[in-house]
């Protein structure tokens, strides 16, 4: 089986059979427009928040996680001329609607699923303290190919279309907004029900069928697994919500391919619980005596390439280390998702796929983290080799059988 690659339209940066270009307005704004944009967000083939920058002259995405030291919003947070709103639905969020500002304003809207949200409100203390805007929708969000959690949650053009609408007084011309969008939409769906065929369940062991959902990157020579754990408090009683927030304790991440290895045990920011003695088994001793966050920034900065491919398992390490400040940029691949893809299933444990697939696999590390890094590592290697190789040779996974019910 060959892989061609797709010719993609460099603005809008989607394929050209969905290129929407011919449909993107340009709206001018009266207030300013700053989009915070959290980095697993950045190259979502259907996000909108680059497409309503296209729209939008002036306006400004940034990427990231802590955004204290960009400068460019530094300035626009703190432009006396056009001071930040938030556009966020809490209960005492003002509405848009009924209570808009009575000047001209900086709108800050957070682009990302709303656990990447409230990341960012963590870690961005400027988020917190800016007055928030809500509004109510007065029809379901069209976002056809991708699932909303809830009824009257919106996707982030649309979010951004209302906003304006109600800040400059002109809703009818903000709906132009939704243009580009709505021909997204209807190219995509167009596009996947030619491409879908006849709907019949294709059994596991077609490899081709299983190798064409392997993602691209892997197939790349410069792929680095990395593995963390935390600091972790346990949640308070009755509240749903940790005591402190998890931060990262232990980082250790290797490049399969040369074997080049990071570590660095990290000294609590915040009181210390028994997770990183218990649940990641490490020395308390160390964990006390060790390193800084700038020590853990510069470390890192030196160890990793502009071209380097992250594989994890899972968000929750990757969250920890973006939180952390670590900049790990978009070519991200959760080997958790891969494997369930292929397998059509939950994919169950690390120790469940490398059981199932006999992958022999040793520590890479200290602790809880090392001996999963090990794991990751040997799935990564196996699954990359799969991608690889000539159709002919192909032997993806099948559903490990003692998958458990829940994912770690």
């Amino acid at each position: 089986m060959s892989f061609e690659p797709r010719n993609e339209c460099s603005r809008c940066r989607r394929p050209q059979v969905v290129c929407y270009c011919a449909h993107l307005p340009t709206l001018a704004t009266r207030n300013q427009v700053l989009v915070l944009q959290h980095p697993r967000e950045r190259d979502k083939a259907v996000g909108t928040a680059h497409m309503a920058s296209l729209c939008l002259p002036g306006s400004h995405v940034a990427v990231g996680v802590d955004f204290s030291r960009d400068r460019a919003v530094e300035r626009l947070l703190h432009d006396p001329a056009a001071p930040p709103i938030l556009l966020f639905p809490s209960e005492d969020a003002h509405d848009l609607d009924s209570a808009p500002p009575s000047q001209r304003v900086t709108l800050v809207v957070i682009d990302g699923t709303w656990h990447q949200a409230r990341a960012l409100l963590r870690k961005n203390r400027a988020l917190l303290d800016m007055p928030r805007y809500g509004f109510r929708p007065q029809r379901p969000s069209e976002y056809r190919i991708r699932r909303e959690p809830r009824l009257d949650y919106v996707s982030t053009i649309e979010a951004m279309a209302l906003a304006l609408g109600a800040l400059e007084r002109d809703p009818a011309r903000f709906e132009a907004l939704l243009q580009p969008f709505r021909a997204m939409v209807d190219m995509q769906l167009a596009y996947a029900e030619r491409s879908t065929g006849p709907r019949h369940r294709v059994h596991r062991r077609h490899h081709a069928d299983a190798r064409s959902r392997l993602p691209a990157l892997l197939r790349e020579p410069q792929l680095l697994c990395l593995s963390a754990e935390s600091n972790a408090w346990p949640h308070d009683r009755g509240l749903g919500r940790p005591a402190c927030p998890h931060e990262l304790i232990h980082l250790v991440a290797e490049r399969p391919g040369d074997g080049s290895r990071f570590e660095m045990v990290l000294a609590p920011r915040q009181p210390l619980s028994r997770s990183p003695m218990v649940h990641a088994r490490l020395d308390e001793s160390a964990v006390r005596g060790g390193h800084s966050l700038r020590e853990l920034h510069e470390g890192f900065r030196a160890f990793a390439r502009p071209d380097d491919v992250i594989c994890h398992w899972g968000p929750y390490g990757i969250t920890l280390a973006e939180e952390a400040g670590l900049a790990l940029g978009a070519r991200l691949v959760d080997i958790r998702k891969v494997v369930g893809d292929v397998q059509k299933k939950r994919s169950g444990s690390l120790e469940d796929v490398v059981t199932a697939q006999r992958l022999p696999h040793h520590a890479r590390g200290l602790g809880r983290a090392g001996e999963r890094l090990g794991m990751l590592a040997a799935i990564t290697q196996w699954l990359a080799a799969q991608a690889s190789a000539p159709s002919s040779e192909v032997d993806l996974p099948a559903a490990p059988q003692h998958a458990h019910a829940g994912q770690t």
